[in-house]
Order: C-alpha cells, then structure tokens, then sequence
C-alpha cells in the first residue's frame, strides 16, 4: 500500500496560514480501498468559516488581488498552473487514496485538466470586455464587469482536483476572493493546493480552504451574509439546501451542478460500429466507478440490434476489473463510502425484484481488502418507470432498455427529473441533431460520449442545476456582476 506523501497538509487554510479548526476539532478520513483510517482533517465551525470570509473580504477591500492589473494576474496563475504541473503526480496521488480513483485516471486525465484550466483562463483574463451602449450625442452608457467579490465554493468528492480548478480558475482570473469547502470525503488534495497558490504569488485571503462536515461548515458559507456568490456541485437534495441558506440570508446568487440521469441513445443505424459504441458507453457508464454525474447509466438500444449490441456490451464490461487503485492497471477502484456500497446493492437488488435481469456482474466484491467495491454491473430488461431507469445510482451499475422510434427514445430519455447530459449515437445527421435539439440536457454528445472540453459551457437542465455554467467564457457570468455607467456629457 503506497502511503500519503509527507506533504499532506490536513488543516485549513485561512488568510495565507494553515491553521487549526477551532477548538482543535478534526474528523476521521477513510480509505475508500481497505475502510482504514486514513487521516483526521480539520473540522472547521461556523467560527472558523466566518474568519475565512472576513480574510477573503479584507483582501477583496485592499484590491491587491482584485484591482491588480489583468496581465500581472494572468502570469501569476501560470505561475500557479506551472506549480501544480510540478507537483501533479504528489496531487493524483493524494486523490488517488482520498478518493478512491485509479492513480491512472488522476495522472493522466484530472491532474492535466487542472492545469490546462487554470492556463486557459489566466490567457481569458485580458480577453473578456464590456460594451459601450448605442446612444445619443448627449450620453455614454459604459457596460462594465467586475468581480462579484467574495465567493463561496462547495466542492464533490468524486473529481476533486478537476472541479476544484473548474471553479477557481475563472473566478480567480476575474479578480474574486474565495472561501472553498471541500467535501469532507476527500479534502486533500484542495488543502494542498492551498499552499502552491500561496507559493505562487495569489495574496493572502484571496484563496482560504475550510474543510469541514457539510452541515456545519457548508451551511455556515452558505447562510454567511457577507458571501456574494456561491457555487455548489453535488446532489440535487443540497443543492436545494444552498438556495433555502440564500434564501435565509443575504440572497447570495447561488450557481448549482446537481445530479443526472444521462441517456445514451443508440439508433438502428449503428449496427456496423457496435463494437466501437459499447467500449466507448463502458467507459461512459464505469469510469470513476459510475461516479459521476454525466453517468452513462441510461443506454436507450434500438430493439432492432438489442442483441447484438448486448454481446458487444458485455465484451466491453469484461474489461472494467476491480483493483487497489493506486496500481496503475486498475479500471475501477472503490466506491467512496460505505452508504454508497449499500446503496448500489440495493439498487441492484430493487432492480431484480421488479422484473429486470443481470447479464453481467452485480456483486459486491473485494471484500477481504476491507474496501467498498462493486464490479462493473448490467442490468437488462428494464423499463422507464423502473427506479434504476430514473434514479442516480453514483455507482457502476447500468440499466438496458429498449425503444422502437426515434420519438419514443426522445420521450423516455425526458421523462427524468434530470437534464445534464445525453448521448446520441447515428450515421444520419438529420436524425442526430433533431434528436440532439429534442433531448431535454445541457450537454448532448453526438457518436461519442463526453462533456466536451474547457471552451465549452457546462450545466444543465432540471433539477440537474442552474444559475450558470462551469467552463467556457459563460463561467466568467457567475463570478462578476455587470454594471452600467451612465455619462451625461456636457
């Protein structure tokens, strides 16, 4: 077992030190691989998030960071981004065993990510302008943004690093203060992130990391009155919490990305490329062990070429093996906690007493390693108003289920609560993009699973979220508010 580096940091950051919660108090941090002890972290009050915002609003007052000029800012956050790319395999690694993930999808996919995000919108900083308004020759109406101030963040555990960088990245590059609670199952690698922004030349308060549990540290930021902005990713019963605490409080605007029911629609049309199709919907529906919130855990098949899509799907599934996740031939690590074991198993379970079938795994397995693992699971014969058709399982486990037209699969991949992702696998073009403009989500990938890349905006639909997008220019809208300057000219 491959143990923490010697630079794990397990305290809060706050003002530019770390720093103790108060009274001392910690919480336990477990190995989602054995179900051992893996750390205690901070257990940061209501007391100690307060600190944080006063240290994130001073700063914001003092304008080093905010009213610094755009370029210094930029090269500070490639100063930055260079710092974490020296220390990505210290990084993958701590999210690796915080986590649970394969050392292999943090190295080479979420450990790049965060640095190709930060680079991208220190290049943006200079690049985002305001607009001058048509008038007439006795006015000038100057359309301008700024930095919307002190921003809360509550961050997921199953990307920690990646969705840490989604959020800091833009909300930096605009000239924002932050205040980041981490999710208390995997805080690591945000703490010591911490440090090299520190190191990287980002003043005092302006970056502060409040680990903690959510009902305490999450609810403090997210009621805390001198909070101008808060941005929440994970499930949608949360989600709901942080609009009651704005509510509550200060009417903070609150940007959310909950969960997702992702359909994955493959037509009649693709009967020559099924091979091709069911690695990639593998990939789409067990990578990070199903935890993730654009899951391929829909797969709508046309009953045309059910079968032989089947036998592919299953080929493909045979890959995805159970393993100690620092090991870099692991595909599929634990499950984060142990509800989420029960969870899946008794999805599983329910899936089986209400008529559907699995062809492929559906057992908790590892067990003499102490860990939370579930093999890569297919479950067919399920139909739409069936729980795992509609449910967020957050685990390996996809649902199968059958449409004849192109209509009916548009109507059961909306029939869901959820709005975040689809996928529509077609030779013919017309019917992709009528479908894709039909399909109720806010990404829709066509012949191909994915989320697609920094440029473009991610959000979604539903209860899937709002209130503005992650990535793209679009995410610079949460963090700045817009103003008009009116000139009377004389």
């Amino acid at each position: 077992m491959i143990a923490l580096p010697e630079t794990v940091q397990t305290r809060a950051f706050i003002n530019g030190n770390y720093v103790d919660a108060e009274n001392r108090q910690v919480f336990d941090n477990f190995n989602p691989a054995t179900g051992k002890l893996l750390n205690q972290i901070a257990a940061c009050s209501a007391a100690d998030v307060d600190k944080a915002v006063k240290a994130a609003r001073a700063a914001f007052e003092a304008g080093e960071w905010s009213r610094m000029e755009p370029r210094e800012r930029k090269r500070i956050l490639h100063t930055f981004a260079n710092l974490i790319e020296q220390h990505a395999a210290e990084l993958a690694l701590l999210d690796s065993l915080d986590a649970g993930k394969p050392l292999a999808d943090c190295e080479n996919f979420d450990l790049p990510d965060v640095v190709n995000n930060i680079r991208w919108y220190a290049e943006a900083i200079d690049k985002v302008f305001g607009k001058i308004s048509p008038t007439g020759a006795g006015n000038l109406g100057l359309i301008v943004r700024e930095p919307v101030g002190v921003v809360g963040m509550v961050l997921p555990w199953n990307f920690p690093a990646a969705t840490l960088s989604w959020k800091i990245s833009p909300a930096l590059a605009a000239g924002n203060s932050l205040v980041i609670k981490p999710a208390e199952l995997a805080s690591l690698s945000t703490l010591r992130i911490a440090g090299l922004a520190q190191e990287a030349g980002i003043p005092a308060g302006v970056f502060n990391v409040v680990p903690g549990l959510g009902h305490i540290a999450g609810k403090a930021l997210g009621l805390h009155n001198d909070v101008d902005a808060l941005t929440f990713t994970g499930s949608t019963e949360i989600g709901r919490q942080f609009l009651r605490y704005s509510a509550d409080s200060n009417l903070k605007k609150v940007v959310l990305e909950c969960g997702g029911k992702s359909p994955q629609i493959v037509m009649a049309d693709m009967a020559e490329n099924l091979d091709a199709i069911a690695e990639n919907l593998a990939n789409a529906a067990f990578w990070n062990m199903g935890q993730n919130c654009t899951c391929g855990s829909r797969i709508l098949v046309h009953s045309a070429i059910k079968e032989p899509f089947m036998q592919a799907f299953i080929r493909a599934a045979q890959v995805w093996k159970t393993g100690e996740p620092t090991e870099r031939a692991t595909k599929l690590g634990p499950l984060i906690e142990p509800d989420a074991l029960a969870r899946v198993l008794s999805a599983i379970a329910q899936a089986k007493q209400q008529g559907a079938t699995v062809v492929h795994g559906g057992n908790q397995v590892r067990q003499d390693s102490g860990g939370w693992f579930v093999e890569a699971t297919i479950i067919d014969g399920v139909t739409p108003d069936m729980a795992l058709a509609r449910d967020e399982i957050f685990g390996p486990v996809v649902a199968i289920v059958t449409f004849d037209s192109e209509e009916q699969a548009v109507k059961i991949a909306n029939d869901s609560a959820y709005g975040l992702a689809a996928t529509v696998f077609s030779n013919d073009i017309n019917v992709a993009v009528r479908m894709a403009r039909q399909i109720q989500a806010g990404t829709v990938a066509v012949n191909g699973y994915g989320e697609g890349d920094i440029t473009t905006p991610f959000g979604g639909y539903k209860t899937s979220g709002f209130g503005g997008y992650d990535k793209g220019f679009e995410a610079f809208d949460q963090y700045t508010q817009m103003k008009t300057i009116w000139i009377s000219l004389t």
